[in-house]
């Protein structure tokens, strides 16, 4: 569905999201139970009839509020239909106190999953990105406008965002960006709120759930999101995700 990248529905008792980060729009409602969560390093919650509303690139976690767990629905939204501008106003208020936008995003979960219903699907898709598009305009302030002179933990996410799968070698980045090695790294947790290797750990697992999702087997797919081999990616899938591969790709 163009603007749709995935949808993931799951519930989880004891599973706990570490900070990572997506290169899409989180859209999240949850059916049951309530869920804590760090945006930006400043905790909050998120309950039925409430829509959440994650950035791309800002680090954030998640877990169950309590023992009974939570259940969830969530849409990952592309950049075209959620422009990065709308990110600050996102940021600054991610919960949404409007149930009528949850039983919008709760209609288009029930079409996309309803064969034969593209069309509709099509339609609740345009209608619920141009509703939160405006939400967050009329939020503001947008987010601010790139600098000429980008900071150094930026110009070390570029040089990762570049190529996800060879990665870059801490030594090599640090005479690109002719910073000391141990400056950079700290750069970029003062900037992201999680070191570069977690990121780009981060940025793979999302690699390999789309190859997954495109019917690629699991050890194809951990060697074509850079991870060493099946086992490699199995071990990070689950400290993320909450759940194996082989699991995941048998739920589609």
């Amino acid at each position: 569905m163009p603007g749709v990248a995935e949808v993931l529905h799951a519930r989880f008792t004891e599973h706990a999201y570490p900070l990572h980060t997506h290169d899409t729009w989180t859209v999240l409602l949850v059916d049951q139970g309530t869920v804590a969560f760090a945006l930006d390093r400043r905790s909050r919650t998120t309950s039925p009839s409430l829509v959440t509303l994650l950035p791309p690139h800002v680090p954030h976690d998640g877990r169950a509020a309590s023992a009974q767990g939570f259940r969830k629905r969530v849409l990952y939204l592309e950049t075209a239909v959620l422009p990065l501008a709308l990110t600050g106003a996102a940021v600054d208020s991610p919960v949404v106190l409007d149930p009528s936008l949850g039983r919008a995003v709760s209609r288009l979960h029930g079409a996309l999953a309803a064969p034969g219903e593209e069309f509709e699907a099509a339609s609740r898709t345009v209608l619920l990105t141009e509703r939160l598009r405006t939400l967050l305009a009329r939020r503001g302030p947008a987010a601010p406008a790139p600098r000429g002179d980008l900071s150094l933990a930026r110009r070390l996410r570029d040089l990762l965002d570049a190529d996800v799968v060879a990665g870059v070698g801490l030594a090599d980045a640090s005479a690109r960006l002719q910073a000391d090695p141990a400056h950079l790294v700290r750069a970029f947790g003062a900037e992201f709120g999680l070191p570069p290797h977690r990121y780009l750990t981060g940025r793979r697992v999302d690699r390999a759930r789309r190859l997954l999702l495109d019917g690629v087997p699991p050890a194809q797919a951990a060697v074509g999101a850079g991870f060493y081999d099946q086992s490699h990616l199995t071990r990070h899938f689950r400290r993320v995700l909450g759940t194996t591969p082989g699991r995941f790709t048998s739920r589609r």
